[in-house]
């Protein structure tokens, strides 16, 4: 147990960053917490305890794509929401708030992969393992969200599309 829990905290930070772009602040830690019974209750069929972090993250990135899809209306807010601009030094935070909601408006599968590739850094062999996808899959949902976004920031078409 204690082995377990040192584990846990050295990754909870991690965690509850990839759960919260996926289901939401107010959704974050109880998605982590309910994915850590699950891990404890599942930890004997970790074959490669080097493994843990992208396992545990696995079980989590599941949770909060089902409690983001049971909840997404709760992820967007009305314009009316939205702080004044009259300080410049909140500009930070109002920019932090557009791009939540932004994302919040991608489908829970794409905002898990945004999360990993540019937060994580992760590849799309990678991202395809967390999310029990194939690594294509992963470039998909990444472009289709890309797309979806520049349409949302008036952007134009996306240029990385290919060429097909």
């Amino acid at each position: 147990m204690a082995a377990f829990t040192a584990l846990v905290e050295r990754h909870w930070p991690r965690l509850v960053r990839f759960a919260r772009s996926v289901a939401g602040d107010a959704e974050a830690e109880d998605v982590v917490q309910v994915s850590l019974v699950v891990a404890w209750e599942r930890i004997g069929t970790l074959r490669d305890p080097v493994a843990f972090p992208a396992w545990l993250l696995r079980i989590v990135g599941r949770e909060a794509v089902r409690v983001a899809r049971r909840w997404s209306w709760r992820r967007l807010l009305p314009l009316s929401a939205l702080p004044e601009r009259t300080d410049p030094a909140a500009t930070g935070e109002v920019a932090r708030f557009e791009v939540e909601r932004v994302l919040g408006r991608l489908p829970p599968r794409q905002r898990a992969v945004m999360h990993l590739t540019v937060i994580e850094g992760m590849s799309d062999g990678e991202i395809g393992q967390v999310l029990g996808m194939d690594a294509a899959t992963a470039r998909s949902h990444r472009r289709k969200a890309r797309q979806a976004l520049r349409r949302q920031l008036g952007l134009g078409p996306d240029k990385e599309e290919d060429p097909a």
